[in-house]
């Protein structure tokens, strides 16, 4: 795709979020759920296939153009984008990273039309930031494998069609190597789905525990070969994190938006809050923190597209804009004062919703060991 078709879609999905999308953030917090006509309307735009290639259905757009494309999405209330995120990231990209040819010809032309949502369940009880111990198991039985296991706070689990269970399949093996990934629709006897988590924010996204009883699924299910899914796993988050990183900034520069629309129109003491130094250096210090994050996103994207860098980087930009995010938020409330605390105010609700950045597609104290890490090991290698 040529930048001239990149900045067509850019421009159509910027007019569409400002148009269609923001207007129908109320409607998303009070229904927690996102309206059919909204999921119609972003299929129709080619947004639940965006990351996925051209040949499967998708748009196919390089990390560093979807970086610029979630920027505009992240505009609006994180719901929206997160119905059709995972499609594109971390699911999506379970059948990119460790799919055969045929699976990924059979499944992701669903996913990039919008005819599936999928979900992504690694998460368990015990096993968050550090998958590799996760207890859900997969036992081969003649053509099939059964798996049984609990997974927690599965994104799009109470609206899914399908959803990628990563489970243990070799329990005598190092943690990280005896794990594999099977693509298991909802409606598998033996799933059940748990009702919708109560979360402080981000209403409209669901997420819900699921419970797999002797679930029964083809061999052919299983995505790639046994015993590579905590791999695949580690190399759809690197996306992700990027992903959601991007997210970050487009939200960011919404409460930044809101903050100086609110500062050039409220009036306190004969004149507009935005002439009071205080609330300026308030403002400048979340346009400076949005600024910095967009250059990293994109730096880390092209990074990732060329492959020079597809870990340390992704990390980074997670780590910084997600907090970022959150400073921002709570700066863009400040700035309201009293009326940042009341619902129905934009920043109050997305002062909710950003707190969860920092927690998922790894916590930040899991980027920082991810950079640490890397920066030591590549230090001792050139010493060595």
């Amino acid at each position: 795709m040529d930048q001239a078709d990149l900045n067509a879609i850019l421009s159509e999905a910027r007019r569409f979020i400002r148009e269609v999308a923001v207007p129908a953030e109320p409607e998303i917090d009070e229904k927690n759920a996102i309206p059919e006509t909204l999921r119609a309307q972003a299929a129709d735009m080619g947004f639940f296939g965006f990351a996925i290639p051209e040949e499967y259905g998708g748009l196919g757009l390089t990390m560093h153009g979807e970086a610029q494309l979630v920027f505009e999405l992240g505009y609006t209330s994180p719901a929206f984008r997160s119905m059709f995120g995972t499609n594109n990231g971390i699911a999506g990209h379970v059948l990119l990273e460790g799919g055969t040819e045929e699976q990924k010809q059979r499944y992701l032309p669903r996913l990039a039309s919008g005819e599936w949502i999928a979900a992504f369940g690694l998460t368990e009880e015990d096993a968050g930031s550090d998958p590799s111990v996760l207890k859900t198991t997969a036992v081969r039985d003649g053509d099939h494998w059964i798996i049984n296991g609990t997974k927690r706070f599965i994104t799009n689990a109470p609206v899914a069609e399908v959803i990628m269970v990563f489970a243990r399949t070799t329990p005598d093996v190092p943690a990280s190597k005896g794990i594999s990934v099977f693509y298991v629709p909802v409606d598998t006897p033996g799933l059940t789905v748990g009702p919708p988590d109560s979360k402080m924010g981000q209403s409209g996204a669901l997420t819900a525990d699921v419970m797999l009883d002797n679930v029964r699924v083809p061999a052919s299910d299983l995505i790639g070969e046994e015993g590579r899914g905590y791999t695949t796993a580690m190399r759809c988050l690197a996306h992700g994190r990027l992903h959601i990183a991007a997210l970050c900034v487009g939200l960011s520069q919404r409460l930044v938006d809101e903050s100086v629309e609110w500062a050039t129109t409220r009036h306190q003491g004969g004149s507009v809050i935005a002439e009071h130094q205080l609330i300026q250096a308030l403002i400048a210090d979340s346009q400076t923190e949005l600024m910095a994050a967009r250059a990293l996103v994109l730096q880390a994207a092209a990074a990732y597209d060329d492959g020079t860098d597809k870990k340390m980087g992704p990390a980074c930009a997670k780590y910084f804009a997600s907090e970022a995010v959150g400073r921002i938020a709570d700066r863009a409330v400040q700035i309201h004062g009293g009326s940042g605390y009341m619902r129905g105010v934009a920043v109050e609700r997305f002062y909710r919703d950003v707190r969860l950045f920092r927690i998922y597609e790894g916590t930040s104290q899991i980027q920082q060991l991810v950079i640490a890490r890397q920066l030591i090991r590549n230090a001792q290698s050139k010493g060595a």
